[in-house]
């Protein structure tokens, strides 16, 4: 079981693509971090993850 479970999420804003089919997995008590250039859609991630977002395509889940 993973603690976060993101497969092909995608999220567009207009013709702007956040996200393009992320996938990833963190094993129960891993300590992960998230990096990249400004705009790399990092923030998009967490919102959806925090269901603030709702994914274009794709699904998330957190803890089951």
């Amino acid at each position: 079981m993973s603690a976060i479970r993101v497969a092909g999420l995608t999220r567009r804003f207009g013709a702007t693509v956040a996200l393009d089919a992320v996938s990833l997995d963190v094993a129960p008590g891993t300590l992960f971090g998230l990096v990249g250039p400004d705009g790399a859609g990092k923030t998009t991630l967490f919102r959806i993850l925090a269901t603030l977002l709702v994914p274009d395509a794709g699904s998330a889940t957190v803890l089951g």
